[in-house]
């Protein structure tokens, strides 16, 4: 169990002008994404933060223990410090801090985490091992570590297909995407892309295409069950990041050299708009329930709400400096950030609601 400290704070946030040009108000570091940015009427959200730990990088959700799954590991290979924290969505405080196996006696260096996904069917969480090379396996009941995969150089991101039974993970080094059995963790599909740095994933659970966002090239790589010819679709400058719409009929790719999301027709594979949202977008998650799409800006310090289909931002919230990456449960979204606040130095949660 972990007895980080954990102060929490709520705010209420005036997300968005009246008008563009406007005062932003609380939400600050925004205003670097320019004045073309469009606008909607203003929107209030609720933001609760907690200090959790150093070295945060991905947050996930598990419905089936209605828990959050954080990974933090800190500095530059050797990294002897990481941790898989269990975190309660409602209070933001740590309930339980994991730490990876050792993967080098000599140095002292464990097997850090960085990206995550969680299987409930399986009862499992699934990590990026990126240093290693490889994915990792734990528990969601007791933290153990289940296991290790081999063979994926400098896995970033991980995704899972659960009505397929698969797991996949974008491979940045080898240009690849790769699947493994989510039960017998064998691999069963590996794809490659000369010249591609995968990095963000999305699944859509009703076709099972994965959508890989290519770092190098600015664009989609498209990957369907039953081919190993990848389509591949222009989506934006520095994109590394992809969340679909509800449907699957629509992604929308966070471009970290643009500081914008572009909004691209699956079908037809041209961009239909694209939407400033701050310096540095990062990483980009949909609510299904609203069809917005919340969007974390690292060099900005900010999330920016989205409407897609207005091409709109509904609202600009400050996340802390380094904001790194965003998911939605349920309407509510998760963000963590790489701040190095306070007198430990520690990054932070943010929990966002739409105000009422």
């Amino acid at each position: 169990m972990s007895g980080t400290p954990n102060p929490i704070g709520r705010r209420t946030v005036l997300g968005a002008a009246l008008a563009a040009g406007g005062a932003l108000g609380a939400a600050g570091p925004a205003s670097a994404a320019g004045p073309d940015r469009a606008r909607t009427k203003a929107a209030t959200y609720a933001v609760t933060s907690a200090e959790l730990a150093q070295g945060l990088y991905q947050v996930a959700h598990s419905s089936r223990n209605d828990v959050l799954w954080v990974t933090s590991s800190i500095g530059f290979p050797p990294v002897t410090q990481s941790r898989l924290l269990k975190v309660d969505p409602r209070t933001l405080k740590v309930l339980a801090s994991y730490e990876p196996p050792l993967s080098d006696p000599a140095t002292g260096a464990v097997e850090a985490v960085y990206g995550v996904a969680v299987d409930d069917a399986h009862n499992t969480v699934w990590t990026t091992a990126t240093l290693d090379n490889a994915l990792a396996v734990y528990s969601q009941s007791t933290g153990r570590h289940l296991a290790k995969l081999p063979g994926v150089q400098h896995p970033r991101d991980v995704a899972l297909d659960l009505p397929r039974g698969l797991v996949w993970c974008s491979a940045l080094e080898e240009g690849s995407i790769v699947a493994f059995d989510l039960r017998t963790y064998v691999e069963r599909k590996r794809v490659t892309v000369d010249g591609a740095w995968p990095t963000g994933l999305s699944v859509d659970l009703f076709t099972g295409n994965v959508y890989a966002a290519d770092l190098a090239k600015g664009r989609l790589i498209e990957v369907c069950p039953g081919s190993d010819r990848p389509r591949l679709i222009v989506a934006g400058q520095g994109t590394i990041d992809v969340a679909l719409s509800a449907d699957g009929r629509t992604a929308y790719t966070a471009n970290q050299a643009a500081g914008s999301v572009s909004v691209v027709d699956l079908a037809t594979g041209d961009v239909t708009n694209e939407i400033k949202t701050g310096a540095g977008t990062l990483a980009v998650a949909t609510d299904a329930w609203t069809g917005r799409i919340f969007v974390a800006n690292k060099d900005a310090g900010t999330t920016s709400v989205v409407d897609p289909y207005a091409g709109t931002v509904i609202a600009d919230l400050p996340t802390g400096a380094n904001t790194d990456h965003v998911t939605v449960v349920r309407g509510t979204a998760y963000v963590v950030d790489k701040a190095a606040a306070g007198p430990q130095s520690l990054d932070s949660i943010h929990r966002i609601r739409a105000g009422r």
